[in-house]
């Protein structure tokens, strides 16, 4: 090892979950043909292309230092470094004439792979002393960035044209029809956000650590995520023509830019939803199938608000909804909605299985101790409360901007992951969020009454 590299030693098993998580994102680029790579399927986005090499740029960037690398090309490491917060602003106008050529990506890409391989494997023979390696920490952040845009591939190929793709296989039209929605009482309790920043302690992003308690006065929530037949009465009942179930800054954006129904719907051949079988579809990842009355529908959070408020109901508190999903009618909280017991495949649609959400009432196992439903995986689920930090927060030394950058009042907490969401995300602490102007990711909601 280079005399000025700080000796280290690397967990074994988070070198297999590297190689796990590579193989992960390396299978969504195969479903790209090579003109498809420069390809800009939502607007707001960087081109596929910047995906192919943020990847490993990312994980260069966050341990070429520590592991006392030099670089082999700057120009790369920077261009790669940052991807795109899509918040009511400009669109990015670069060309594909911009962007360097895949086969120089891809070269770039083997040659950090093996150099970071390399460094680790040669790490792991030693004792160390760097204590954010030696505790998984650096490395946990490197598996979990790329887990994060295993799924924002996904999404980003979702909204790519079906011959653009290479397809697998072709989606199957889902007869299953919506449970019947009906909400449920949870009593007033505690419910405990985020963990202690005491050592040890488990991994975690710095917006995690804080360890709240707050007390929740009863509520009622719905048992189910609203699914697209429930979703389909607002839009048939005007509810995208009527600014009185919008905020005013949603209202502008609706109209601004025009949208008159979800994003992953298709309309009517006649252009109107003039009733539940009028002829829409749901665009599956792969193709279209008749709109799925069973499945939850995907929306921003703008849209949940409206329908809430038509509904007169209202979005969930982050609190609120970790008191129905972690909570127990004998006063205490669990792991998992279910109680302790890992996640697996009768619990939910999550770890990367499904490329598309299944019905919302597919999976009782995953309910919580109040009997709640579909609250881990099948879609993240909308809360109305803004991002902001737990009390004590830190941002990370060697990743300053992540959390931080977003706590502006524009961003909100989102809940529970999707069917792309790998397991290690599924913990009670973990905190997502988006802007709420963002039709494109897989994001659902259920509403609360006070």
């Amino acid at each position: 090892m280079a005399a000025s590299q700080v000796a280290l030693k690397v967990q074994p098993d988070l070198l297999s979950r590297m190689v796990e998580a590579r193989a992960l994102t390396d299978a969504i680029f195969d479903l790209l043909p090579p003109n498809s790579y420069y390809e800009r399927p939502i607007p707001e986005r960087h081109r596929l292309i910047f995906y192919l090499g943020h990847l490993e740029a990312f994980d260069w960037n966050l341990l070429s230092e520590p592991l006392g690398l030099k670089s082999d090309d700057a120009g790369f490491d920077k261009l790669f470094a940052f991807g795109i917060d899509p918040v009511d602003g400009g669109l990015p106008a670069d060309m594909p004439k911009d962007w360097p050529t895949i086969t120089r990506v891809e070269k770039y890409n083997r040659n950090i792979r093996q150099r970071i391989d390399q460094a680790l494997l040669d790490a792991a023979k030693v004792d160390g002393l760097n204590p954010v390696l030696s505790d998984g920490t650096l490395l946990h952040v490197a598996i979990e960035h790329r887990l994060m845009h295993e799924e924002t591939l996904a999404y980003l190929l979702h909204n790519l044209a079906y011959d653009k793709k290479n397809a697998p296989w072709r989606p199957r039209p889902e007869s299953r029809p919506a449970p019947t929605p009906r909400q449920i009482t949870v009593p007033a309790g505690i419910a405990t956000l985020g963990m202690s920043a005491a050592k040890p302690h488990a991994f975690g992003w710095d917006n995690e650590f804080g360890k709240q308690k707050i007390r929740v006065p009863e509520f009622s929530v719905d048992v189910f995520p609203v699914t697209n037949a429930e979703y389909m009465k607002f839009v048939i009942a005007g509810g995208y023509e009527n600014p009185r179930y919008w905020k005013s800054e949603d209202w502008e954006w609706k109209q601004r830019t025009g949208i008159q129904y979800p994003h992953f719907w298709s309309p009517a051949r006649n252009g109107r939803a003039d009733d539940l079988n009028a002829g829409w579809q749901l665009r599956g990842m792969f193709g279209k199938i008749p709109l799925a009355m069973s499945r939850p529908v995907y929306v921003s959070q703008a849209e949940a608000s409206a329908f809430a408020a038509w509904a007169g109901k209202k979005l969930p508190t982050e609190a609120q909804w970790h008191r129905a999903a972690y909570g127990a009618p004998e006063g205490t909280e669990r792991a998992y909605p279910w109680g302790d017991a890992r996640p697996d495949s009768t619990r939910g649609n999550f770890r990367h299985r499904n490329w598309d959400a299944t019905p919302v009432d597919a999976h009782p196992a995953g309910a919580s101790a109040f009997g709640i439903f579909d609250l881990l995986g099948n879609g993240w689920e909308w809360t109305r409360s803004e991002f902001a930090p737990l009390p004590g927060f830190e941002a990370f030394s060697f990743y300053p901007g992540y959390s931080a950058n977003f706590f502006d009042g524009k961003h909100f907490v989102m809940k529970g992951g999707s069917a792309r969401t790998d397991v290690c995300m599924l913990r009670r602490t973990f905190r997502n969020w988006f802007q709420p102007h963002y039709p494109y990711i897989y994001s659902k909601f259920r509403c609360v009454e006070e």
